[in-house]
């Protein structure tokens, strides 16, 4: 088990090394996943961690990907799509082209969520998803579109829990265990790295979602991240966060409106 002392030198030697900046996470959440590399890696000695990821830039790589991967599914938490497709993509439905972020998207599963959401809208046709996240391996994942094949009964019930009246077999085709999405979702989606915590706004957006991500920052971090999607969102755009996640304490709270009880906030201002 890594020391907090340890932790310490870690997160300097990564940032002095490879000007990687964990200093605004979450100590715990770091620490959790520092001692589960421990545990997959059978490491016993820091100081051995410590030079492998310092004079290994493979290493260094993977490590990077086993701390920045975020647990995801589709159709998670499916009231939250529910008002997506019921209140939100009506009002987006009367923008010309529409662009979508999803910051910090992990294997990919919420961006293939609204891109089915869109394409029963009517509205996949005149949309980008854009599809970011630090992780390279995970991105790559993403991109391809497969995902196991024994998960799709569990997204199918969240699928219809959101309100999808479709056979949710139609996106996919299955083949050796695996589940593989349709090139009409793939053709809409443009996947990229991106580090939120130092880089900058890209396009302007008429919905940015950050589910699950900025729990894993500290307080400073959740509030840079927040005025990032701020400078992206277009008026009258809407910002969407993870059900522990909130802007209360970044901007002000006169420039958003909530949208019902769900984390999803329309700039107004």
């Amino acid at each position: 088990m890594i020391e907090d002392i340890e932790l310490e030198v870690f997160i300097n030697d990564v940032y002095e090394y490879y000007g990687f900046d964990f200093g605004n996470y979450s100590r715990a959440s770091l620490k959790r996943r520092v001692n589960r590399i421990y545990q997959i890696d059978g490491l016993v000695n820091f100081y051995e961690f410590l030079s492998k990821v310092k004079y290994n830039p493979e290493y260094f790589k993977r490590v990077i990907d086993e701390i920045t991967v975020n647990v995801t599914e589709m159709f998670r938490d499916p009231s939250f799509y529910k008002v997506v497709r019921n209140e939100i993509l009506p009002l987006l439905a009367t923008k010309p082209f529409i662009r979508i972020w999803h910051a910090g998207c992990s294997t990919g599963e919420e961006v293939y969520s609204m891109a089915i959401l869109l394409k029963e809208a009517g509205l996949l046709h005149k949309t980008l998803l854009y599809a970011t996240d630090i992780n390279s391996q995970v991105l790559e994942t993403a991109k391809k579109g497969i995902f196991p094949l024994r998960m799709m009964k569990e997204y199918s019930i969240n699928y219809r829990d959101s309100g999808g009246e479709e056979d949710f077999s139609n996106y996919y085709i299955a083949n050796y265990g695996n589940a593989k999405f349709s090139e009409e979702l793939i053709s809409k989606m443009v996947f990229s790295q991106h580090n939120l915590v130092s880089d900058t706004s890209f396009n302007e957006f008429d919905m940015i979602l950050c589910r699950n991500v900025l729990i894993y920052f500290d307080n400073d971090l959740q509030k840079k991240a927040i005025e990032l999607f701020d400078e992206s969102l277009s008026y009258f755009g809407f910002l969407a966060l993870g059900t522990k996640e909130t802007i209360k304490y970044s901007i002000p709270q006169s420039r958003y409106k909530q949208v019902q009880k769900e984390k999803i906030w329309r700039k107004i201002q």
